[in-house]
């Protein structure tokens, strides 16, 4: 009997139309286009507007538009799986405020905070139920209003981040495709660097806390980046190793989109030449969780069935790892 691998069956993704350009920072903080842009590869980021619109107003129309591609109703959906570090509240879970809204009535689900390696982490636990049996259909969200935690004030931070939603359906496959393998990585002593110190039990929401601004992301740009820049490359080629694959043989190199410089340091340490890696990072910036769902859909035509992908991530804690997964089906 063939192994059951956990596939990847469609994907979709939304981001706001509201766009905000460098420009457009230039008139808020002490900051210009050409030094975002050398910098970090970031041209402009969309931004969800208006009142009472959270993360799970972003996985909404992602989530609506994979179920109509695939063809199925939300009933069918038994596990969802939301990766973010900006849920609705801190509970219920934004997984179960998504099925409500979704109509997904015979789903369970719960959010998985993993920072910016959210996805990889929240697509390797998915994966787990399918390989066993337990479930045939089961969503995986990444998503993060980040302009909710970020200070427009503060340059090193507010000149990064996006909003926006990426999805995806795993279902059983038994012709070898699906994810394969994967390599997850945390070293807690990084919490210093990339946090949002406020809002938990630690620090909770006091005037003195919004005072000090501890509710906004914080990150200490140069250790973060020292690190990512190492660790992202180096789990990307590990997974590669493990499965014996070389620069040749990797189709797709899917990383988190935080940094070109980190997107560029990994593609040269696998071997990787810039048409097989995945950068849209100059128009979303870093909508956390959703950069590598966000990818994945924007190249969804250009992806055939049996394609290796190797995807890889870092985030703060810290988090890091990469998946190694063949493409399940080439779209009509």
């Amino acid at each position: 009997m063939s192994k059951i691998h956990a596939a990847i069956t469609a994907v979709n993704g939304y981001v706001p139309d509201y766009v905000l350009t460098n420009q457009e920072l230039e008139k808020m903080v002490d900051t210009n286009d050409e030094w975002i842009v050398t910098r970090t590869g970031i041209k402009e980021r969309r931004i969800l507007k208006g009142e009472g619109k959270a993360t799970s107003d972003l996985a909404v129309p992602a989530v609506k538009g994979l179920l109509e591609k695939r063809g199925i109703s939300a009933d069918e959906i038994e596990l969802i799986i939301f990766c973010t570090s900006t849920p609705d509240m801190m509970f219920p879970a934004t997984a179960n405020i998504l099925a409500d809204k979704v109509g997904a009535k015979k789903a369970w689900g719960y959010d998985l905070q993993a920072a910016c390696s959210g996805f990889l982490f929240g697509l390797t636990t998915a994966a787990q139920f399918i390989e066993s049996g337990k479930h045939k259909k089961v969503l995986v969200v990444g998503a993060d209003k980040m302009s909710s935690v970020v200070n427009y004030e503060d340059r090193n931070t507010c000149i990064l981040f996006g909003d926006g939603c990426g999805c995806v359906l795993l279902e059983p496959d038994e012709e070898g495709n699906g994810i394969i393998d994967a390599v997850l990585k945390t070293d807690g002593s990084g919490g210093p660097y990339l946090n949002i110190k406020g809002g938990g039990s630690l620090n909770p929401a006091t005037h003195q806390t919004v005072d000090a601004g501890l509710h906004y992301a914080y990150q200490e740009g140069r250790t973060v980046f020292k690190f990512a820049v190492t660790n992202m490359a180096e789990v990307a080629v590990e997974v590669m190793e493990r499965n014996h694959l070389t620069s040749e043989d990797v189709d797709w190199l899917v990383p988190h989109q935080a940094n070109k410089r980190i997107i560029d340091a990994t593609a040269e340490r696998a071997g990787l030449s810039d048409d097989k890696v995945m950068v849209n990072i100059h128009k979303y910036g870093n909508t956390t969780s959703g950069t590598i769902p966000l990818c994945l859909w924007e190249w969804e035509n250009q992806l055939k069935k049996g394609d290796n992908l190797i995807l890889a991530a870092f985030g703060g804690g810290f988090t890091w790892g990469a998946v190694y997964l063949k493409w399940a089906y080439t779209k009509a």
